[in-house]
């Protein structure tokens, strides 16, 4: 496992701070022997487990989970030839079986929408099977050219959660937008990650859609993190692959998709936004372990304080709280440095004096100490955690807000592009998007943007001075 003797490089060296602790809090071991593919340490995993079963729950309200083959027939693949062509660069192929050359080569899924909707075709008669939502959970594979990074940049993603839906109507699929929209606010409100969401540019939306809704996270660099989208897709992949539906009056109509997506990138955004010079700062309902009790054993009390120690894992442990006790023998200062390393939530002492006193000390991952009665101690440990969360999500929004800036001319959003993103105004021409740029090195992410600190006003367009209306220009992962 990983070596914890020597400290993190700073978190200001965000690049270095990341692939460290990535390998020292034993989220991903980067070793496999393939560019790009990673194994999930066991505490990693377990991390990755509690954030998917977060947005599973928010998902079984109104969809049902499914399961589709990761091998995609080249000939549903290349069907829909706008969406191939924002993928056919990315795709791994396999064309043998055994020895065998295969006669129809198949696709390992860069995404699974030539995988479902041939099925949705066969699903799909009446409007009374509508609206169809489903979602699915697994792996997708991208040939990624660029540089790989854990979790940011990978060529296999181990969990991609894709939500695919039907509907009688566009306006229905609009609406359809919308609540999956609120579902990821509500999720990253849940992991303590303020986002900012915003319309792509009809150059960046997802291959065949009508339009994308992006949600993206801002590193501790000021480059922004995409960790979501929904895309309308209108009937343009209902008209390729025939998913049709006969309506009241008995005609055959096209019906109108949606599709959404997750992927662990997720888990990138909780550990870049919250994490510090100690390692990883972890909310409460993500957290492989959110509390931890150290034994503080001075002179002969040590198997009363092991005793008490005990008692009180069993009461957290009731009443559902993951908690583990570490009794190894090294010096307190250690274990506080693993735990905190790992972003554990909080930190319960226990030593003679705290016996005597019928309390416990409670140390919060930022550092915020606090002394409980001893007597109903979960309810305390649950308050506390509860405020854990409240303190980083509060944290993080400081930060965000503090990297979001304006500018009404090239020159100053070059500069005040260092380490932040951008606010500026553009009329939508994609010739005054391609200027800006170019002169600042970066992307203009989108418009109609959805944040409270963000102005969604109208102005002079940065490049061309006509009338605009307020867009984001980033550097991205």
């Amino acid at each position: 496992m990983a070596d914890e003797t020597e400290g993190l490089p700073p978190r200001s060296d965000f690049s270095a701070w990341y692939n460290e602790v990535i390998r020292r809090a034993e989220i991903m071991d980067v070793r496999y022997p393939v560019k790009g593919l990673y194994v999930w340490y066991p505490f990693g995993f377990a991390l990755r487990n509690h954030t998917y079963t977060l947005l599973r729950n928010l998902l079984n309200r109104d969809h049902e989970e499914t399961l589709f083959p990761l091998l995609i027939p080249e000939t549903e693949f290349m069907k829909e030839a706008e969406h191939i062509k924002g993928f056919e660069d990315e795709v791994y192929w396999v064309t043998h079986g055994g020895l065998s050359p295969l006669d129809v080569k198949l696709a390992l899924r860069p995404t699974s929408e030539t995988a479902i909707y041939p099925m949705y075709a066969l699903w799909i008669r009446s409007h009374a099977d509508l609206p169809l939502k489903l979602y699915q959970v697994v792996n997708t594979f991208r040939y990624e050219t660029k540089h790989t990074r854990p979790l940011i940049r990978l060529r296999e993603i181990t969990s991609f959660m894709e939500s695919h839906t039907v509907h009688a109507t566009w306006d229905e699929a609009n609406e359809q937008v919308e609540y999956e929209l609120g579902l990821s606010q509500e999720f990253y409100r849940d992991l303590g990650v303020p986002i900012i969401i915003s319309k792509r540019p009809d150059w960046d939306k997802f291959p065949g859609a009508d339009f994308t809704m992006a949600v993206d996270a801002v590193m501790p660099d000021g480059r922004t993190l995409q960790i979501g989208t929904v895309h309308h897709l209108g009937d343009h992949f209902s008209k390729t692959f025939g998913i049709t539906y006969e309506d009241v009056n008995g005609e055959q109509q096209f019906g109108s998709q949606t599709c959404y997506g997750i992927s662990e990138r997720c888990i990138a955004a909780v550990i870049g936004v919250h994490g510090d010079d100690k390692g990883l700062i972890l909310p409460a309902t993500v957290a492989p372990t959110q509390v931890v009790i150290i034994p503080v054993i001075v002179g002969k009390r040590g198997d009363e304080i092991l005793a008490a120690v005990k008692d009180l894992e069993k009461e957290l442990k009731a009443a559902g709280i993951r908690v583990k006790t570490d009794a190894r023998d090294m010096r307190p200062g250690a274990k506080y440095y693993h735990w905190e390393l790992h972003g554990v939530p909080l930190r319960v002492e226990l030593g003679p004096r705290d016996l005597d006193n019928k309390q416990l000390v409670c140390v919060n991952r930022l550092g915020v100490k606090t002394v409980v009665p001893r007597e109903n101690a979960a309810e305390s440990v649950k308050r506390l955690l509860d405020e854990a969360h409240d303190q980083i999500l509060e944290r993080a929004e400081d930060h965000l807000e503090s990297h979001l800036m304006t500018a009404t001319t090239p020159e100053e959003c070059n500069e005040k592009l260092d380490g932040n993103v951008v606010v500026v105004h553009w009329c939508g021409c994609r010739e005054c998007a391609d200027k800006l740029e170019e002169l600042t090195n970066s992307s203009l992410l989108g418009t109609e943007v959805r944040s409270q600190y963000v102005k969604n006003d109208e102005g002079a367009c940065i490049i061309c001075g006509k009338p605009g209306k307020a867009a984001l220009v980033g550097r991205s992962y």
